[in-house]
């Protein structure tokens, strides 16, 4: 086939459809890595009545997850915006695998330790590799689009939360690390090698984009000194905080208000309330994603930004002082997560916008990372309630955090935003000049 050929087959297949089937794989390697995070809480009491060790020893598992997961994405991002995507994401796989592998042979704090710490390097390279190529394919639905793929790692748990948890009642926790560990690790392998990252010709024209963006591809050591950039990673850092000490208390929480047995029948399903908590706050969690992605790419991600973290202020009180029976459990904490998932959406399309395609994958590496501090307060969720006997002060404090970080969008990201970023038209001219 001729050269021309080939790039009219590219850009017939990239807006025909095969940008879209890049996203699906995305997707499907996002969710295959989502329960490295959500369905932790469940192996907790599990681990703790096994081993004896308290929950706040467990929870440091948890935490090294996190800052792995988070603070290796800008090296991984660098590395596939140099190589591509595809052996990344099978780096990632595998770690998958050896995570849950070491977890389900753990008989010391050391070695659950170490399971979580390559369980964050595998979710990581997933996670930032996944997200980074979906800003890159869609420049134009960049809101959307990523927050379809995050959406993959927000609600990928719900398909096996029921499994995973009955699994660990049947036979043991051990035996459900190592089976979903198989199952994760060869979904990974085998779809990772149809990944790609797009080619310039497969990019579509600048007059189909319609939010505001930069008109040069930033590199991160450039990134980094940008005022914007530092006012984004504070908000991401006071949103995330809430978010992660949730996810990662929430069965303890149950169980401490006695409801996480309590039988509830939803929509003709009946099933114990820290199933349905679980399974319907990761469909909330994942569905929230591209939904205020959407919404973003038409109103701006600072206006979005400002309406999604104000109503996450109130889920988070909500949840902290009515979610006291099964079904207001369930329902506040769908409410929590469904706003708390947008940052991963809301962030990765304003680092493109800002700071172009090119180095898209290590710079919302590095804002990544604001995760990966956020998560040293989970810990600290657990000293507060012991400190107060009640977990109210918790939540106090995640309400707080996102009203600032709503004031933040509004009144300093969004004229930062205005005057920093071009439309598409004007973009599409300094091009033009530039050419």
């Amino acid at each position: 086939m001729s050269s021309v050929s080939q790039t009219t087959a590219s850009r017939g297949g990239s807006s025909g459809g095969f940008r879209w089937l890049q996203l699906i794989l995305g997707i499907v390697c996002m969710a295959s890595v989502a329960n490295l995070q959500y369905g932790w809480t469940l192996f907790v009491l599990p681990i703790q009545h096994t081993h004896g060790w308290s929950k706040a020893e467990i929870q440091v598992a948890f935490t090294l997850f996190i800052l792995c997961e988070t603070w290796l994405v800008p090296f991984e991002g660098y590395i596939v915006d140099k190589i591509g995507p595809r052996w990344m994401v099978l780096a990632g796989g595998v770690g998958t695998f050896l995570a849950w592998f070491i977890n389900s042979h753990a008989t010391s704090l050391g070695m659950l330790y170490l399971g979580g710490a390559v369980g964050g390097f595998a979710g990581g390279a997933v996670y930032g590799t996944c997200v980074g190529n979906a800003l890159k394919w869609f420049p134009d639905k960049r809101g959307l689009c990523g927050g379809l793929t995050a959406a993959g790692f927000g609600a990928g748990a719900a398909i096996t939360i029921a499994p995973i948890r009955e699994m660990i009642k049947t036979t043991s926790y051990e035996h459900t690390f190592l089976v979903f560990a198989i199952i994760y690790g060869v979904i990974i392998v085998v779809v990772s090698n149809f990944i790609r990252a797009p080619r310039h010709d497969e990019m579509p024209p600048m007059d189909k984009i319609k939010t505001l963006q930069g008109s040069e591809d930033v590199p991160p050591q450039k990134a980094v000194r940008s005022p914007i950039f530092w006012v984004m990673y504070l908000m991401f850092f006071l949103v995330a905080a809430g978010g992660l000490m949730s996810a990662a208390q929430l069965s303890p929480i149950a169980h401490e208000r006695h409801i996480a047995n309590s039988m509830v029948t939803l929509f003709g399903i009946t099933t114990p309330a820290i199933v349905a908590a679980l399974t319907f706050h990761s469909i909330a969690n994942g569905v929230g994603r591209p939904i205020n992605g959407w919404i973003s790419d038409h109103i701006g991600r600072a206006n979005m930004m400002a309406v999604a973290f104000g109503i996450e202020a109130l889920a988070l009180i909500a949840f902290g002082f009515i979610g006291t029976t099964p079904i207001s459990f369930i329902i506040t904490d769908a409410f929590v997560f469904f706003f708390w998932g947008d940052i991963f959406s809301l962030f990765a399309a304003t680092v493109g916008d800002a700071f172009g395609r090119k180095y898209v994958t290590v710079n919302y590496g590095i804002m990544y990372t604001a995760k990966g501090v956020a998560a040293l307060l989970v810990p600290f969720g657990n000293v507060l309630t012991h400190m107060t006997g009640s977990w109210h002060i918790v939540y106090t404090v995640g309400c707080l955090m996102n009203v600032v970080a709503a004031l933040l969008g509004y009144f300093v990201l969004r004229p930062i935003i205005n005057e920093r970023l071009k439309k598409p038209s004007e973009l599409a001219k300094a091009q033009a000049a530039k050419a």
